[in-house]
């Protein structure tokens, strides 16, 4: 693992893509277990089986870089919360109350929200060229999203669960920001498990609140192979592919590239439902990646 990630710092653009062609699954998935997963009982099972996962491989380096994460508690906290309880627990939540459609179309709000909170919190201007790729991009997420003619934007109707999904992204944004804070000397796998772990305990209640109303946790074969991709592939590869690319890259790039999730998401329905493309996808597609190409372009 640690080959790989070494190799993956040495080209961190190659970075950009991993994270969004993984979250592309992960949609589909919430909305499909809707029905039959309590929201905080699957958002703590992801987390808490992510570390479990984890923590055998970087024991010893975390007892090492203990004092350095009681140093920065205040910073593994606020991730824990934001990052991993915060915004997956409202994303599948979202989900109960809205379509995955809208989430989508939501989701993509993430790179204009990160320009905000990097003014604001970090006091950290974005590039013009990087606010260029992302205007850029955003149109090929629109053009998607009204199938090719902008007065279907009209139509859309939001619902209580909207507002959910609008918070789940804020978190992430402001998360995003955070990890750049992040002190070098702190490895990358101890910062997550140590997020993963607060995020755990931070669901627990809710977890708990939601077994006492009478929810119950599938656990059937499917059910218990589904949990055990969203914690190893969408929890802990997807994670610590955006981590990286954040570091390296800085969050208005790596945020650029999230608009990539409505280029995959698409291309993964037809691969696996055989859900057709229009043309309106391929012209939507081509604007999100030449919007990435300018964002991430070396002056």
């Amino acid at each position: 693992m640690r080959n790989l990630i070494a190799r993956l710092r040495e080209r961190p653009l190659w970075l950009i893509w991993v994270a969004p062609l993984i979250w592309s699954t992960n949609i589909t998935i919430g909305r499909a277990v809707a029905a039959t997963f309590p929201p905080a009982c699957l958002t703590l099972l992801r987390w808490a089986l992510a570390a479990l996962m984890l923590a055998p491989f970087i024991w010893p380096r975390t007892r090492e870089q203990w004092p350095l994460l009681k140093k920065h508690w205040g910073l593994v906290l606020v991730s824990g919360l934001l990052g991993m309880a915060g915004y997956s627990g409202l994303a599948y939540l979202a989900l109960h109350s809205t379509t995955a459609a809208n989430v989508a179309f939501i989701n993509s709000t993430l790179p204009l929200m990160v320009p905000i909170v990097m003014l604001f919190i970090a006091r950290e201007p974005m590039a013009p060229r990087t606010l260029a790729g992302i205007f850029v991009s955003f149109c090929g997420v629109l053009w998607i999203m009204s199938r090719g003619d902008l007065a279907h934007l009209a139509s859309l109707s939001f619902a209580r669960g909207d507002l959910i999904a609008l918070g789940a992204v804020a978190s992430y944004a402001v998360y995003s920001v955070l990890v750049r804070k992040k002190p070098k000397e702190l490895d990358m796998l101890v910062f997550l498990l140590a997020g993963s772990v607060v995020g755990s305990v931070i669901l627990l209640p809710f977890a708990s609140y939601e077994l006492a109303q009478g929810a119950q946790v599938p656990h059937d074969l499917k059910s218990i192979l589904l949990v055990i991709y969203v914690a190893l592939v969408i929890s802990l590869v997807a994670y610590i592919a955006w981590n990286f690319s954040i570091i390296a890259l800085g969050p208005g790039i790596a945020g650029a590239s999230y608009h990539l999730l409505s280029v995959f998401t698409p291309i993964v329905a037809y691969v696996v439902l055989g859900e057709t493309l229009a043309g309106y996808h391929y012209v939507g597609i081509a604007l999100i990646l030449a919007g990435v190409f300018v964002a991430t372009r070396r002056g």
